[in-house]
């Protein structure tokens, strides 16, 4: 993935400076604001990685649980027209709203 590296389930962007001269980024994909920085690739990752054992630390002792990167649930506004369609034909087929969904994103993203 451009722009992104990963790590026990965390994705982190990346993003260069040049007024500073450093690589910098955040954990994506969670509440929590936890940023890294390095001068170079290997201190970005680093950085990265070391930032993700710290949250992930810091969760256990304060005894909280730390946010997953994808839960494996998310809102989609559709519009009317499209809830719509998409309702009708899952109860034309026999199916709930989220198999048609999930179906529809599989097929999407099947290329990739």
């Amino acid at each position: 993935m451009k722009d992104m590296i990963h790590y026990k389930n965390y994705y982190g962007s990346v993003h260069y400076s040049d007024a500073d001269q450093v690589f910098f980024g955040k954990i994506e994909y969670i509440k929590s604001l936890i940023n890294y920085e390095g001068t170079d690739a290997t201190s970005l990752k680093q950085a990265f990685e070391e930032a993700v054992d710290d949250y992930l630390e810091l969760c256990q002792n304060e005894g909280l649980k730390s946010d997953q990167s994808f839960r494996g649930s998310f809102n989609v506004r559709t519009g009317s027209d499209l809830h719509r369609k998409a309702s009708l034909y899952a109860k034309e087929k026999g199916l709930n709203l989220n198999s048609v969904v999930t179906e529809a994103l599989e097929q999407y993203l099947a290329h990739i």
